[in-house]
C-alpha cells in the first residue's frame, strides 16, 4: 500500500486490531441469519509525510450508505458545541445575511440549524440519505453527494461559493484526502475561511484511544501531516485551537494560500513545534500502542468475567463506532454485556456489528437498573453520567475502559 497523500510506500505499523465489520453496519434481525463481512483493521504510518492511515480493504460508498445510523443531534453536548461554534464564527468573521455558510458532512443539520436561525444562507453537503433527510426536515438545503473537486466545481457554478466552509469530524473519513482538500480551495470565495475539526493524533497516542480506529476513519491526523495536505491543495493554515470534543480535537482555520487575508497566528507554529518535540516525525513515537491496546482489552475482559462470575448484571451505553471497535477487538458478546442502550431510534431494535449485542431503548435501562453500565462513548461520559444520575442513586456503577479501566 502507498500513502494516500504522498504515495510513499507504507511500512511502519501503528496497530493491528484483528478483523472487524464496518463499525456502523448495525444488524437487523434478518441480518443475524447471514454471515457478516469482516475486514482487517490495521493502521500504518507514512515515514515521508507522517500521515497515519488505515490500510484499505473497503470503500467509502459501502461504509456511508443509505442506512447510515450516526445522527449528531442525538448528543446534547454536541448540539451545544455546534451552537457555540456558529456564534463564534459569526462574530469573528462578520457573517451576515449576504454571506453563505457551507458545511461538508452536514449530517442531520445539527450545526446548520443555528446558521439558518440567524438568517444566514447555508447549504449542507451530506452523502448519506438518512441524515440528509433529517437535515432537510429542518428546512436546510442539502446537496446529497460525496465532496471533492468535482462537486466543488459544480456548486461554484451554481453560485454556492462559501464565505465560511466548515467540516467537523469528516476529514478523517475521506479516502482521497488530496481531492477533498482541493475541493475546499475551489469552493471558498477568494477571501473565504474554512474550518476543520478532527481528533488530534497526539491525544490518540497519549490516551491509547485505539477504539477511535475503525474502517470509516481512513486517516488519523497531526497538524504536521495536515500542513502537507493543505499546501498541496493550495490552502494555508492561519490558526489552530485545541478542543475537548471527541477525546481531544483540533480546530484548524485555513484560507486560500494566494490570498493570505488573515495573518498566520503563532498558534500554528507552536502546535507544529509541540508535535516535533514529542516525536511525531520519528518512527519511535509510534511504538507501544499495540501493547497498550491489548492491556486495555485484557483489563476489561477480566472485569466483565469477574462480574459474570459474581452474578452481576452489565449493560452497555451508547452504540458508538468506538464501542464496536472495542467490543470486537476484545471478543465481547451478549454473554458479558447483555445489551447496549442507545437514544437513537435508528439503532434501537438492531444489533451491534460483530458482537451481535442487542441495542435497546432507554426504557430498558430505567426498568432494569443494572449493577454496571459500561459507557462505550467515553468522550461524552459527563453527559451520560448526568443523564443517568438517578441510576447512580440506585446503586448502578459506571464503567469506562479507555485509557484505563475505571469504575465509579
Amino acid at each position: 500500500m502507498k500513502c494516500r497523500h504522498c504515495s510513499a510506500p507504507l511500512v511502519l505499523p501503528l496497530v493491528d486490531l484483528g478483523t472487524a465489520p464496518p463499525s456502523n453496519a448495525y444488524l437487523t434481525v434478518e441480518a443475524l441469519q447471514r454471515p457478516e463481512r469482516r475486514f482487517p483493521l490495521r493502521v500504518l504510518v507514512c515515514e515521508h509525510c507522517w500521515l497515519v492511515q488505515t490500510e484499505d480493504f473497503t470503500n467509502a460508498h459501502e461504509l456511508f450508505d443509505a442506512d447510515y445510523a450516526y445522527f449528531s443531534g442525538v448528543s446534547t453536548s454536541w448540539q451545544a458545541h455546534a451552537e457555540l461554534y456558529v456564534g463564534d464564527m459569526v462574530a469573528r468573521f462578520g457573517l451576515h445575511a449576504d454571506s453563505r455558510v457551507v458545511e461538508v458532512a452536514a449530517n442531520d443539520g445539527s450545526l446548520l440549524q443555528f446558521v439558518k436561525a440567524r438568517g444566514i444562507p447555508c447549504t449542507g453537503v451530506e452523502p448519506t440519505a438518512s441524515t440528509a433527510a433529517a437535515a432537510r426536515a429542518k428546512g436546510i438545503d442539502v446537496v446529497q453527494d460525496f465532496f471533492g473537486r468535482r462537486l466543488a466545481g459544480e456548486m461554484s457554478a451554481r453560485g454556492l461559493q462559501a464565505d465560511l466552509l466548515t467540516a467537523n469530524n469528516v476529514l478523517a473519513h475521506v479516502p482521497d484526502i488530496n481531492d477533498f482538500a482541493a475541493g475546499f480551495a475551489a469552493l471558498l470565495k477568494p477571501y473565504g475561511v474554512a474550518t476543520f475539526e478532527f481528533p488530534h493524533l497526539l491525544r490518540l497516542m497519549d490516551d491509547a484511544q485505539f477504539d477511535t480506529i475503525y474502517h470509516e476513519h481512513f486517516s488519523y491526523l497531526s497538524l504536521t501531516a495536515l500542513q502537507s495536505v493543505f499546501e498541496k491543495a493550495g490552502l494555508q493554515m492561519f490558526d489552530v485551537q485545541e478542543l475537548p470534543t471527541h477525546g481531544g480535537s483540533l480546530r484548524v482555520f485555513a484560507q486560500r494560500a494566494h490570498t493570505s487575508t488573515h495573518a498566520v497566528a503563532q498558534t500554528v507554529d507552536k502546535m507544529l513545534q509541540r508535535e516535533r518535540n514529542v516525536g511525531v516525525c520519528t518512527a519511535a513515537y509510534y511504538q507501544g500502542l499495540q501493547l497498550r491496546a491489548e492491556r486495555i482489552r485484557d483489563d476489561l475482559l477480566g472485569f466483565l468475567r469477574e462480574a459474570k462470575a459474581e452474578g452481576r448484571s452489565v449493560m452497555g451505553y451508547g452504540a458508538a463506532a468506538k464501542g464496536n471497535t472495542l467490543l470486537n477487538f476484545a471478543g465481547i458478546g451478549p454473554d458479558l454485556v447483555r445489551c447496549v442502550v442507545d437514544l437513537n431510534p435508528a439503532k434501537q431494535g438492531k444489533f451491534m456489528p460483530g458482537s451481535r449485542i442487542p441495542i435497546v431503548g432507554r426504557h430498558v435501562l430505567d426498568r432494569e437498573s443494572p449493577d454496571y453500565l459500561l459507557v462505550l462513548p467515553w468522550n461524552i461520559f459527563p453527559e451520560v453520567r448526568q443523564q443517568n444520575a438517578a441510576l447512580a442513586t440506585q446503586g448502578t456503577r459506571f464503567v469506562t475502559a479507555v485509557p484505563e479501566l475505571r469504575v465509579s
